[in-house]
């Protein structure tokens, strides 16, 4: 057998040895190998508005975005991306200087921590994390700090004297998601501004996952942290167009922040994809000028979704934690008497044909969600009725 070095190093990069193949790919693999009904990965089953599809076809026919657009991303999007965040929340932000086009959210929280943070440097994030959080800041040569959020009175909640005593000399930047995935929880402005006071305090750069921002249900409210006082000029704001118009596939995400951490953010960005989607770019600036009655119904219909799959996830048995935000319920399994979420995941499609995440995966310490499972509610109402109908087997 062949030696796979002369020194049998690992061909893995070390900083990823504890990576493999994300749980995503896993469920889905599985879904489509059982032919379950995927409520695992969250992507809509239905496309957004006609009109940005049709705006994308537009371009390619018009030869728009068919070649290498601009490294920054197309004018055209960074005019609309800065025009939403002064219409939405006030900020203001130049778009020749302080908007990074970049493919997906992903990406953009991956150059970030590559651009921010340097080997030794701690990062905190908000434990459960979507996964490529930990790989970015293991690329980054930075260690994580998770401070847990955790059950209480049928939300999750952020303890923010754990945050602050999480904070150390080595603290370089704070790496913050609401609305939250895969909580659906949705920090409050008292939050905020004490995460804000903190950052200032200990001069804290952050990094903020906004993603979810149009899906706040109820009397949640999305504000970005950047509209704080003191943080304008220390955090990077992250969102992206597949979540807010059902395009997951475009992978169309953006980075704000002031010229100075953009500029950081677009070095690092150059030599990851350097340009990409084109003429979906063309599309997201058309969608980003939709009118206010188009994000109204997309929350409320999400809403209703929401509420059809969390009343049935009850009545199947689980535990429901309802989410303030996001397109993702989070369950706990201990009123079936059991309380492996990884080993309950895998065997759902064979039990019920049915595929969930099991939230253990988001931990450091898999025990912190060991009896939690994710469901996602962005699908057709007759896949939920379905869904819910295969999981009351569970019930007997």
């Amino acid at each position: 057998m062949a030696r796979m070095t002369s020194s049998d190093r690992p061909l893995l990069n070390r900083r990823l040895a504890e990576f493999g193949t994300t749980v995503f790919a896993e469920m889905s693999a599985l879904a489509l190998r059982t032919g379950a009904i995927n409520l695992g990965q969250g992507f809509p089953d239905t496309d957004g508005p006609e009109e940005v599809r049709e705006a994308a076809v537009r371009a390619l026919r018009d030869g728009r975005g068919n070649q290498y657009p601009p490294g920054p991303g197309i004018p055209e999007l960074r005019t609309a991306i800065a025009a939403h965040q002064q219409r939405r929340y006030g900020l203001s932000v130049d778009p020749d200087t302080e908007v990074l086009v970049t493919a997906g959210a992903t990406e953009a929280i991956a150059a970030s921590l590559l651009a921010l943070v340097e080997p030794g440097d701690e990062v905190i994030a908000l434990e459960p994390y979507y996964d490529s959080y930990a790989a970015s800041i293991a690329m980054a040569g930075g260690t994580r700090v998770p401070v847990t959020l955790r059950p209480a009175e049928g939300r999750f909640r952020l303890d923010l004297d754990e945050l602050r005593d999480a904070v150390t000399d080595r603290t370089r930047l704070l790496l913050i998601n609401t609305p939250h995935n895969p909580t659906g929880t949705v920090l409050t402005r008292e939050e905020l501004a004490s995460i804000a006071e903190l950052a200032v305090e200990r001069d804290l750069l952050v990094v903020t996952d906004e993603v979810y921002e149009h899906l706040v249900f109820d009397d949640a409210e999305h504000i970005p942290l950047a509209s704080f006082p003191g943080m304008r000029d220390r955090t990077v704001t992250i969102s992206s167009g597949g979540k807010t118009f059902s395009f997951t596939g475009w992978k169309v995400g953006w980075a704000t922040g002031s010229r100075e951490l953009v500029t950081a953010v677009r070095t690092a960005k150059q030599y990851l994809t350097y340009v990409s989607a084109g003429p979906f770019q063309y599309a997201i600036a058309e969608a980003l000028r939709l009118p206010d009655s188009y994000f109204d119904g997309f929350r409320a219909d999400l809403r209703r979704k929401r509420d059809l799959l969390g009343d049935g996830l009850r009545a199947a048995g689980f535990e429901v934690y309802q989410p303030q935000g996001t397109y993702f319920i989070t369950t706990d399994i201990t009123p079936f008497g059991e309380k492996d979420a990884y080993a309950f995941c895998h065997a759902l499609p064979e039990r019920c044909g049915v595929v969930a995440i099991p939230n253990s995966v988001f931990y450091d310490d898999p025990d912190a969600g060991r009896s939690q499972v994710r469901f996602t509610f962005c699908k057709r109402d007759e896949i939920l009725d379905e869904a819910t109908s295969r999981l009351q087997r569970l019930a007997s």
